[in-house]
């Protein structure tokens, strides 16, 4: 199986404060590993493809998503993707940017606030200044660069819902999404990679093709598309130029994961 690493980002801001921020410059340190080194960044629709055994994927390919759509995403994380022309996917929450595209009550600011804190503002719906808006949301997307998918109506816990209520957030998020952006969403990543079995089976119904976990490894040819793990990415870059070269070895990904996961 050729390994696909599906990288995990939350926010990029200048002040990490915590374990899922990394700053701009080793954002662009590691995007310029990427682009210097022959990495080939798939789009979520070609990483299904490579999972599909649809089309042989690249030797060193990898995948690059966000989670929760931050506003630092657009600040900046997005003129580095530019930069260096790399594809991403942002994963967003619908209540969230609707909020955020409404004005909403005062927030943070897009930069130095720990990830902890920001989550806590926004799920009290005072998301202005932390979360990405619609206007935001459309201009990454004319990049060609930026997709946006599916991370529920309420940044939902999908394991601990009654039935129909987590197939409403799923169906939901996914409406508002292909209304506001013209286009198909076939791709769902669950808050906090929390999930039961009969969610999976509410987000087959509502027609997802994929769904991304937090769980630790790579993608490759055959594996599941209704489980797909993901790497999450640490603040340094020569950390992330020696986790490249394991995890796109199939040799190497192997047996570093089989240890690491035992």
């Amino acid at each position: 199986m050729t390994p696909i690493p599906v990288l995990m980002y939350h926010h990029v801001a200048p002040r990490p404060g915590d374990m899922v921020t990394v700053t701009p410059e080793t954002f662009e340190g590691q995007m310029r590993h990427l682009a210097g080194n022959g990495y080939a960044v798939l789009s979520l629709d070609g990483l299904l493809s490579a999972i599909g055994n649809e089309r042989k994927p690249p030797r060193k390919a990898v995948a690059i998503t966000f989670d929760d759509g931050w506003l630092d995403n657009w600040v900046h994380a997005f003129p580095i993707l530019r930069k260096f022309r790399l594809r991403a996917a942002v994963f967003v929450v619908t209540d969230w940017v609707e909020r955020a595209s409404a004005g909403g009550a005062p927030g943070g600011t897009a930069s130095g606030v720990p990830h902890r804190e920001a989550r806590r503002l926004a799920e009290r719906g005072e998301t202005r200044g932390l979360v990405l808006d619609w206007d935001r949301i459309g201009e990454m997307q004319a990049s060609g660069l930026v997709d946006f998918y599916s991370h529920t109506v309420h940044h939902a816990r999908c394991d601990r819902l009654a039935p129909e209520t987590a197939a409403g957030e799923l169906r939901e998020s996914k409406r508002v999404l292909e209304e506001r952006l013209g286009r198909p969403c076939p791709y769902l990543c669950w808050p906090f990679g929390k999930f039961s079995g009969e969610a999976v089976s509410h987000a087959r119904e509502a027609g997802y093709r994929a769904l991304f976990t937090t769980r630790h490894g790579v993608a490759g040819p055959g594996t599941d598309p209704f489980d797909i793990p993901r790497i999450v990415v640490k603040d340094a870059v020569p950390w992330f130029a020696r986790r490249l070269r394991v995890y796109t070895s199939p040799l190497l990904s192997r047996a570093y994961l089989a240890v690491k996961n035992s």
